[in-house]
Order: structure tokens, then sequence, then C-alpha cells
């Protein structure tokens, strides 16, 4: 069998066939051949030692596509001891070449749609104080407060000098007008009403201490009992039923003396009064003259007026007054 060995070097003249020679060493791998026509299947030759790894090349240049060859071959494998016509696998190529520079930034693009809302954070440290505030300025003066209670009963005191009693006493005061009187000095008003001196029916009289709280009505009435029997019986203003009352200074006799039909036209003339309460002791010392006698040793001056004994009623009744109360 011949073969066409295509190599680096020029074409060698086809010597005549020969005997099978002993294998020989394998030479450079040469450039591919010719792909030849498909030949039948020949038997497995020996596989040759592998050669010596050859230098790398330079790359040649692209060749013009050549014509068809012409297969010498008659269509059988290849003979004894020749070479497969597909060369062994090439060594990897040479790396590329160096990496290009950056490009340069793109354009930037469309805003994004809104993030989710995030989780709420930690709570933060605490701050530190501030600084004191400036001083404000002084307010207004607010209303006055309510009057306070009244004081515990003071220590007597040495009852030589000053006769007096740590107990409560209660006097009552007629102005004789129709003005409320007022209290004495360190004494406290109770109440204040009309001045009543005497009740009288069916021939009884009662009459009123006028230095009581007794002669001070808070209210006018001009009959204000009533006559209740053993029948379980009350009857108001009945038969010789009368009032009597202390009455104003100063008014016309001649109106006083006129008939009086409703309390309206009856309270101008009746005298008003006060009822006071007072720790000191009180009594009343009279002169039997027109002139204002003086108060005893140790004892002070409340108030001055007219000496009054009694009152009476029709037919022999009537009542009489305390000349030593006030």
């Amino acid at each position: 069998y011949q073969r066409r060995v295509r190599g680096n070097g020029q074409d060698g003249r086809v010597g005549p066939s020969g005997n099978p020679g002993l294998p020989g060493s394998q030479g450079p791998a040469g450039m591919p051949g010719v792909s030849g026509s498909k030949g039948t299947k020949g038997e497995t030759g020996d596989r040759g030692p592998q050669g010596y790894k050859g230098e790398y090349g330079p790359k040649g240049d692209l060749g013009e596509k050549g014509e068809p060859g012409v297969c010498p071959c008659d269509g059988n494998a290849a003979g004894e001891g020749g070479e497969d016509p597909t060369g062994d696998i090439g060594e990897a190529g040479k790396e590329g070449g160096q990496k290009g520079e950056q490009g340069s930034p793109g354009p930037i693009g469309p805003k994004g749609n809104p993030g989710l809302t995030g989780l709420p954070g930690m709570k933060g440290v605490p701050g530190t104080a501030g600084n004191q505030g400036i001083k404000g300025q002084k307010g207004d003066a607010g209303q006055n407060g309510k009057p306070g209670n009244d004081g515990k009963c003071g220590d007597c005191g040495n009852t030589a000098d000053w006769p007096c009693s740590c107990d409560t006493h209660v006097i009552a005061r007629h102005s004789q007008t129709d003005r409320v009187p007022s209290c004495p000095p360190h004494w406290v008003e109770l109440y204040s009403g009309y001045s009543l001196v005497y009740f009288e029916s069916q021939g009884y009289g009662l009459a009123q201490d006028l230095g009581g709280s007794g002669s001070c009505m808070e209210e006018f009435q001009v009959m204000p009992f009533l006559q209740c029997g053993s029948r379980n019986v009350c009857q108001h203003g009945q038969r010789t039923d009368k009032s009597f009352w202390l009455t104003t200074n100063g008014q016309d006799d001649i109106k006083a003396m006129a008939p009086l039909k409703t309390e309206d036209d009856i309270l101008p003339y009746i005298s008003r009064c006060v009822v006071c309460s007072g720790v000191q002791y009180t009594m009343a010392r009279h002169s039997y003259s027109n002139d204002i006698p003086d108060c005893p040793q140790n004892f002070e001056r409340l108030w001055a007026g007219y000496s009054y004994l009694m009152v009476s009623g029709g037919g022999g009744v009537g009542g009489g007054q305390d000349l030593g109360g006030i």
C-alpha cells in the first residue's frame, strides 16, 4: 500500500512498496490530511508510544480552499504499519487578548416603586432633664377666704378682778326701730327677728323677758299661738286672744292709732331685735334718774337705755320684767 504524507516540507517521490517494517518511533504530528472517502473498517492496529510534546508554532494564515483531492486508496483499510488519518487532540490554545477597559456608566434608570412600610423603631433612650425654668410673674391676689370657725373659750383669768363665766350666755337686744340692731363687741349674732312682749288669752297673760331669746321671734304673726283643749281640738285667734309687741319710735301717732288690716301695714311699726351669744356675764343697772348710771367696777357698758318694768292686759292680768336682766 502507498500513502501520500503531507508534511511541512516539499512532497517527496513515491517509493516502491516495501515489506512491512517494524514500528518506528512516532514522528512529529503532521498537518491534518485531506479527508478521504470512507473506507471499510480495518483491523485495530497496535497503539504506538506517545510522542514528545512539541512547541507551539505560530498561527498560520488561513489558506485558500483547495480542490477536492484524489483518494489514492482503493477503498480498503489502512495497511499494516500505517497511521490513522485522524490526528491527536491538540493542546489548549493560548490565553486570549487583554481585558478591555471598563465601559461608561449607563443612563439613570426610572424611579422605582415605593418600598414597604418599615417596622416601628426601638424606643429611644430617655433624654436628660431640662434646665430649670424662669420664675414666673406674681399672680393676682386670690379671693378672700371664708370666715374661720369660732375660737375656743378663753381662760377666765383671775375672777377676783373681773367677774366672768366661761359658760355661753345668750342675750336679746331690741332696737325699737325697723332696723336690726348689732351685737355688742365680742358677741356673735345667732339670728334676728321681731320684739315680742306679752301674750293674753281668756284672762291669762304671759310676759317675755326682753333680755332673753324668747322675746325675739324670727317671724312676725299677729297671733303666734293656738288654744288646744282636752278634746284634742285646737283653735286659733279665738275670743280675747291678744299679742303685744314693742313698737318703733318716731311714727305718726294718728297713723299708729288707725286700724291696721294687713301684716304689711303692721310691720313698719314692729321693733326689730337680734339674739347674740357670748361668754361674758351681763347685768342691768338703773339710776332712778334721767342720768345714765356708771357700770360697777370691772364691768364695761354694752349699751344704755330706759328702765322697763311691766306690761298689763285686759282686767287684772299683766307681766313684769327682771330688772337685773338686760
